[in-house]
């Protein structure tokens, strides 16, 4: 069965900044596609341009010091060249965001409820009292009791995890197509994160709505994502479906950060696993493949700059940025099962053949 045309296609954004070090390349040709009702998550260590990657796709990132190139088409329209006023109408109706600091997005000295009838009534024709009401049943939909009293209040009165719900309600006020969610669960406990991402799937459900899940927790990813695009120093490393990046990983970054996670099915280790190294400045990247200072598995050819692409036969939509040949690595990975992550996302052992 063939798969529906994509809502939004990104190819080749780049995005730079100039600063007192020097040019900064914060995206380095990140491409993409996200089609209707499916959810992207988008993955890796802070600071390698997963939030700087969707902040631009709605001019947030725009400044005098930014250079953005690129293309990124949301139905047809190219929003890189979109005028201000032109983003201001999408932005919120179409394209909706949901903040990584939720106190920090809430105007903190007006009322939510206001909040959310203000952003209704600058995208549709609605009566005060029509967008209140409205207002008062997203805040129950998504998942704020006594919402007719509570949408009085202002942010501090609610908890991380209820302003993450008020966030969520807000960017529904407009029944957008795409929503961005950058770190939604940070800082939550599991209860209230197993929450939210149980209102992702009810969103999902109920609009058909896009979700770009902009996240460093592997946990949420393999929950709730249907792909997964891992970044690292500003590139896509890997990109593939759930199964494919938890059950057959092709980079060496994606085994470490698989392999970074605690498992409870196996003897605790002394020493919790880790990355060697650290991420590498943006201003100063490394030739070649961006990991290969950090890298065990480096030689000669990493020196050059690998394009991203199927390396598997019968799997042309997972794509990886490694020299190495598929054997090669599924052989690697083997030598150290416990620190690549060879489980799927469900815990169970991976089908046979596929490490």
């Amino acid at each position: 069965m063939s798969q529906p045309e994509p809502i939004l296609e990104v190819r080749d954004l780049q995005v730079s900044f100039v600063t007192d070090e020097g040019i900064v390349q914060a995206v380095d040709g990140v491409s993409f596609d996200l089609r209707a009702g499916e959810i992207l998550a988008v993955v890796g260590e802070s600071g390698c341009g997963k939030s700087v990657t969707a902040m631009t796709l709605l001019g947030l990132t725009r400044s005098p010091n930014a250079r953005i190139a690129g293309a990124a088409t949301y139905k047809g329209r190219e929003l890189l060249g979109c005028s201000d006023e032109q983003l201001q109408r999408i932005r919120g109706a179409e394209i909706a965001l949901i903040s990584q600091e939720s106190i920090g997005a809430l105007n903190p000295v007006q009322r939510i409820g206001s909040q959310i009838i203000e952003q209704i009534r600058a995208h549709e024709v609605v009566p005060k009292r029509a967008a209140r009401e409205r207002a008062i049943e997203l805040l129950a939909r998504a998942g704020i009791p006594h919402s007719r009293e509570r949408v009085d209040a202002y942010p501090h009165e609610f908890s991380g995890g209820m302003r993450q719900r008020v966030m969520i309600a807000m960017a529904l006020s407009c029944a957008p197509s795409i929503v961005i969610a950058d770190e939604p669960t940070t800082a939550l406990d599991v209860t209230i994160q197993a929450q939210i991402l149980d209102r992702f799937r009810e969103l999902r459900a109920e609009t058909g709505a896009g979700l770009i899940l902009v996240t460093h927790d592997l946990g949420v990813v393999a929950d709730i994502a249907d792909r997964v695009a891992v970044m690292y120093a500003g590139r896509i490393v890997e990109q593939g479906s759930l199964e494919d990046i938890f059950y057959d990983p092709q980079h060496p970054y994606t085994w470490g950060l698989l392999g970074a996670i605690t498992r409870i099915d196996r003897p605790r280790r002394e020493c919790l696993p880790t990355i060697p190294g650290l991420a590498p400045s943006l201003a100063e990247r490394p030739a070649g493949c961006h990991l290969r200072p950090r890298c065990p598995h480096e030689f000669d050819r990493c020196g050059q700059v690998p394009p991203l692409r199927s390396r598997l036969a019968g799997a042309p939509a997972h794509l990886d940025r490694c020299w190495l040949e598929v054997e090669r690595k599924r052989t690697l990975r083997d030598v150290a099962p416990d620190t690549i992550g060879l489980h799927g996302p469900d815990g169970a052992e991976p089908a046979q053949g596929a490490a």
